[in-house]
């Protein structure tokens, strides 16, 4: 299963890609000791988007089409990169539970539905994956973290990808204001799975800490400030947080972090 993953992290068309996670379902054998060897190139993606800064990605006008195709752009981006984000933690870290690996092949499966939802939904609004400029901060932060698998837990899974508990609703609600039912739609699909997923980080992220006998809050604030992670903003979406394994004294920290007033 694990070389199977980094074959899959390797393709670099959306589609195939899609293709190769949904067969590793049928993968059996799992070897969690094999320590494999790093490719040159990581990881696969298509030449389109074009990779720009962060402030460089274009913001247009909800009441356009063409404004909301940039958002649902801008979300399947999110969405590939968390499929390579899955796979490229199934192969890259030996030796941790079996499950381990099994949960996060269940986070790649749904990630490549979420993908392919709205590269479907982008098609139907007259658009393609790769029209509009996207940033790499997903990934930046995954190449920072490679050689450290609680960092890589702590910054990507419990950090970055939790943001998107705090935003999706607003993003949501900005698209049925614009009267676009069916993307709105999705993000309820994909807010759901995504409390699943922030909820494995959160739980292999504990399970690390005790292993190695490390305060969980505090081990946070510190691989946050040595990796350089983004600075936390709030209001978080605490209710879905909760529901995702975070509990009250790690809310409190994190909103200490942002500089946020609890609600």
């Amino acid at each position: 299963m694990r070389s199977a993953a980094l074959h899959a992290l390797l393709i670099d068309q959306p589609a195939l890609k899609c293709e190769a996670v949904a067969q590793l379902q049928g993968i059996d054998t799992l070897d969690v000791t094999a320590v494999l060897p790093v490719p040159a190139h990581l990881p696969g993606r298509p030449a389109r988007p074009e990779l720009v800064s962060p402030a460089q990605v274009p913001k247009r006008s909800m009441a356009t089409q063409e404004g909301r195709a940039c958002l649902l752009h801008a979300l399947a981006h999110i969405e590939f990169n968390a499929i390579n984000l899955a796979l490229d933690i199934i192969w890259r870290f030996p030796g941790m539970p079996e499950a381990f690996y099994r949960d996060w092949y269940k986070v790649a499966f749904e990630e490549a539905g979420h993908f392919g939802m709205l590269a479907q939904r982008l098609n139907q609004l007259g658009f393609a994956y790769g029209d509009f400029p996207a940033h790499n901060g997903l990934w930046e932060m995954a190449e920072k973290t490679c050689d450290d698998i609680l960092a890589r837990i702590a910054l990507v899974p419990r950090t970055l990808e939790a943001r998107g508990l705090d935003v999706s609703p607003a993003i949501r609600q900005r698209l049925l204001q614009a009267g676009d039912e069916e993307s709105a739609a999705l993000l309820d699909i994909i807010l759901r799975d995504e409390v699943g997923h922030v909820a494995i980080g959160n739980y292999w992220y504990k399970w690390l800490c005790e292993k190695r006998n490390l305060d969980p809050v505090a081990s946070y604030e510190a691989l946050a400030r040595q990796y350089g992670a983004p600075r936390l903003r709030g209001p978080f979406n605490l209710d879905a947080r909760r529901q995702a394994g975070f509990d009250d004294r790690e809310l409190e920290a994190l909103q200490r972090m942002a500089g946020a007033t609890r609600t």
